[in-house]
């Protein structure tokens, strides 16, 4: 079953942004958390308002993969014979059917982030396969030494992804754009590519990747 997320946020407040993950995988994102279960997920930008839902809405792309086709209804998503003999498919097919992406799109990153060269670090510090940075894996309890392991370094990217695919409502250029220079960026530049060379190359790259690796394609 799909996981249900559910934005709580005031529609012309600023605000930080919280993230509740229940026991069956509900993920729930909130500005004014009302238990103690909620952890910060991002500071938000002072300049920059939150949108209302329905704005939120209109930022959904119709084309996106995810949202045409969710991973619990089409089973031809993890069975895909174009990811077959793809390094670290087996887990890469467990982290996507846990947080319910596309494996297809997990290699495209992959591919873009590091080549599949599992002991890759960036002048940045970003870590392994999926170029997972340090601060990353500490927000989800995983220390930068359990990085270098190549199951541990797909999950924890492959749940950061996932969550920024749920904060930008599907929208997956927004969901890369993130993934690359951060949430916090997407957000200041008001929810849309910044206009890093970095980042503007980086997401058409990963597209393209992954309209190659689709399930369908084949």
């Amino acid at each position: 079953m799909l996981a249900v997320v559910v934005f709580a946020l005031p529609a012309a407040s600023r605000a930080d942004v919280y993230v509740l993950i229940e026991a069956d995988g509900t993920t729930r994102f909130s500005s004014q958390p009302d238990e103690p279960r909620y952890r910060l997920f991002l500071k938000e930008p002072t300049e920059y308002r939150l949108k209302t839902m329905g704005e939120l809405a209109s930022l959904r792309n119709p084309g996106d993969y995810r949202l045409r086709a969710p991973a619990a209804r089409r089973p031809d998503v993890h069975d895909n014979p174009l990811l077959e003999g793809k390094p670290f498919n087996a887990q890469v097919s467990k982290a996507a059917r846990t947080h319910e992406v596309d494996p297809a799109l997990v290699h495209a990153v992959i591919a873009a982030e590091s080549n599949y060269n599992a002991k890759v670090v960036s002048h940045k510090g970003a870590i392994g396969l999926m170029q997972v940075m340090p601060d990353t894996g500490r927000r989800y309890g995983v220390k930068e030494k359990d990085l270098y392991a190549p199951a541990k370094n797909i999950a924890t990217g492959v749940r950061y992804l996932a969550e920024l695919i749920a904060m930008f409502e599907g929208d997956l250029e927004l969901a890369l754009a993130g993934y690359n220079a951060g949430e916090n960026t997407v957000l200041r530049f008001g929810r849309k590519v910044p206009p890093y060379p970095e980042t503007r190359a980086y997401v058409p790259r990963v597209l393209r990747y992954y309209d190659a690796l689709r399930a369908g394609n084949g």
